[in-house]
């Protein structure tokens, strides 16, 4: 167990990244809806992300992106990119795997019935252009964590129960190699926007990874948090081992999570940012809870945040206050995310973490300097440099993204990862 770490893995942002406005209740994605996007810059600022997690001493890998666009699911569908309608198209063409906090959810082995890692892949049913990402999902996850006396890969929870993976889960430790507090977070709705998170989905998942119920607590999202575009928990909390960090409006009883979880965790560390210096929506808009809270190699936390919460002069005030307490959060570290926060999601959303042995992950996953470096060249060469709306019904435009992909994967030496996963009738 001590050889346990954390390790983050980040989506690729695709060649096909564009801002087609397909996610019902994330506001900065519908906000920018028709807007020239700029696939090659928004990669290349995940790429500067991840470089800014290693010099931080942390452990990085990567998910690549999935074949775009999917003719699989449009055949299954009875058509093809050229037949049709814009509407499906841009479904098709959806570079929204890049948010590898929705690919699985993650259980380590300390918290499981066998002792290994489990993952339950993301069903991802609310919305259609993210229904079809689970197949690569899943192929990618049996690939990089194959060693199956260490790692359990489940495929996903069956529809209708939705499933949208770690960006509704939460875990709470003494250290990341200890047996943990699981949370699973769930919504019943917001308004105008659907609860995306079912319960019956994180039971499934709970039942499935062998946790001990005695250390899993489901607590529901508040509707006024998702009516105000928290669509995801980890846009109003985040945790790491010992803190928990949320918004004061973040679950619809935080009273009663906040004593299960100091009845579970003697220890626990919970930092609540209310409503009157720190508004929902203020905290919506700079993605304030959508950073990485990360333990240091050399003892204490930093967190990794979009630099529009720096932007933000209520928001960066209070966080400045929060370091100068002498906590365990020591370090902000802002990093440049414009082009995938305008497409609704920020570091946490970019990242999906697996606390395992990195000695037991197939190799190709993980990423250093130089081999970040190989991704940019790629990157630079082949992405797209802008992509407006009308582009997606270009056939040359669909090439050149299939292209770029397969050069990426050749570079990595994944090219069975080529062809799209067999799914659909």
């Amino acid at each position: 167990m001590t050889l346990l770490r954390e390790i983050n893995f980040d989506g690729i942002v695709g060649p096909s990244h564009n801002f087609a406005g397909l996610s019902l209740g994330n506001l900065a994605a519908t906000a920018h809806a028709g807007q020239l996007s700029q696939p090659r810059r928004a990669a290349l600022q995940g790429l500067d992300k991840m470089r800014a997690n290693l010099a931080l001493g942390l452990a990085q890998g990567i998910l690549v992106p999935p074949e775009r666009p999917n003719r699989a699911w449009l055949a299954a569908l009875g058509t093809t990119m050229a037949d049709a309608a814009p509407s499906l198209r841009a479904n098709a063409m959806s570079a929204s795997a890049m948010w590898a906090a929705n690919a699985a959810t993650v259980s380590p082995a300390p918290d499981t019935a066998d002792g290994r890692c489990h993952l339950t892949v993301a069903n991802l049913v609310t919305m259609a252009h993210r229904s079809h990402e689970w197949p690569d999902t899943l192929a990618q996850l049996r690939l990089a964590f194959a060693d199956r006396s260490r790692f359990a890969v489940h495929p996903p929870v069956p529809p209708p129960f939705g499933d949208e993976g770690a960006a509704n889960h939460r875990r709470l430790c003494c250290g990341h190699a200890a047996p943990g507090i699981e949370i699973f977070v769930y919504g019943r709705g917001g308004g105008a926007f659907p609860a995306r998170q079912h319960y019956e989905a994180s039971a499934a998942v709970a039942r499935r990874h062998g946790l001990d119920p005695a250390r899993v607590i489901f607590a529901e999202q508040s509707a006024e948090a998702i009516a105000a575009g928290a669509f995801h928990n980890d846009v109003v909390a985040v945790a790491n081992e010992h803190v928990l960090l949320a918004h004061e409006q973040a679950f619809a009883d935080p009273a009663g999570l906040h004593a299960a979880l100091a009845a579970k965790l003697p220890g626990v560390e919970i930092v609540v940012v209310p409503a009157a210096e720190v508004s929902l929506a203020e905290a919506i808009s700079s993605y304030l809870f959508n950073a990485q809270l990360v333990t240091l190699p050399e003892g204490g936390m930093a967190l990794v945040l979009p630099t529009e919460a720096r932007a933000s002069p209520r928001v960066w005030s209070w966080l400045e206050r929060l370091v100068a307490r002498n906590g365990p959060v020591r370090r902000l570290v802002p990093v440049e995310l414009r082009e995938s926060m305008a497409n609704g999601g920020g570091p946490a959303c970019l990242r999906l973490r697996v606390v395992a042995d990195p000695a037991t992950v197939d190799p190709r996953f993980l990423v250093d300097e130089a081999r970040l470096d190989r991704i940019e060249r790629v990157v630079t060469a082949r992405w797209p440099e802008a992509i407006a709306p009308d582009d997606l019904g270009r056939p040359a435009l669909w090439d050149e993204v299939r292209g770029a992909r397969l050069a990426l994967l050749a570079e990595l030496g994944l090219e069975c990862l080529a062809r799209p996963a067999a799914a659909f009738p």
